[in-house]
């Protein structure tokens, strides 16, 4: 962002030696002030110095949300899994149903019931399937 065609305020600034010669190296070429070299490298100094407070707020939060997520997707892959798992050894193993065993249909919506009778009182209750309480 260069200083040119905006209002300027004049300051007087002492500069170690070294830095001085190496700007006015920089200002050697053609078209370029020290002036302009010094407007532009604090500007993006102070630019630097907003995004380093922004990195202290909120680094530590994001880097904890981050964390988290990683456990939700690792724990939702190792659900899915057993998940897959579990269907097909039921699938493979237990025989289907015939056509007209009406006390095994409903044996098996008795047990679905249960199941999901389950499911529901262990999060209603904020327990998991092993009895572990879950984190909200």
């Amino acid at each position: 962002m260069s200083a040119r065609g905006k209002r300027k305020v004049r300051h007087q600034l002492f500069l170690p030696a070294e830095l001085s010669e190496r700007l006015a190296a920089l200002a050697a070429e053609p078209g370029v002030t020290k002036s302009a070299i010094l407007a532009d490298a604090l500007s993006d100094a102070l630019a630097r110095k907003g995004a380093d407070e922004l990195q202290q707020r909120f680094g530590i939060r994001l880097d904890r949300f981050s964390r988290q997520l990683a456990r939700i997707e690792r724990n939702s892959q190792i659900e899915i899994e057993i998940l897959a798992l579990f269907v097909r050894y039921v699938l493979t193993s237990v025989p289907p149903v015939a056509d007209g065993d009406d006390v095994a249909r409903a044996q098996g919506r008795e047990r679905f019931e249960w199941f999901t009778m389950k499911v529901t009182e262990a999060f209603r209750q904020g327990r998991g399937s092993f009895g572990v309480e879950r984190k909200p």
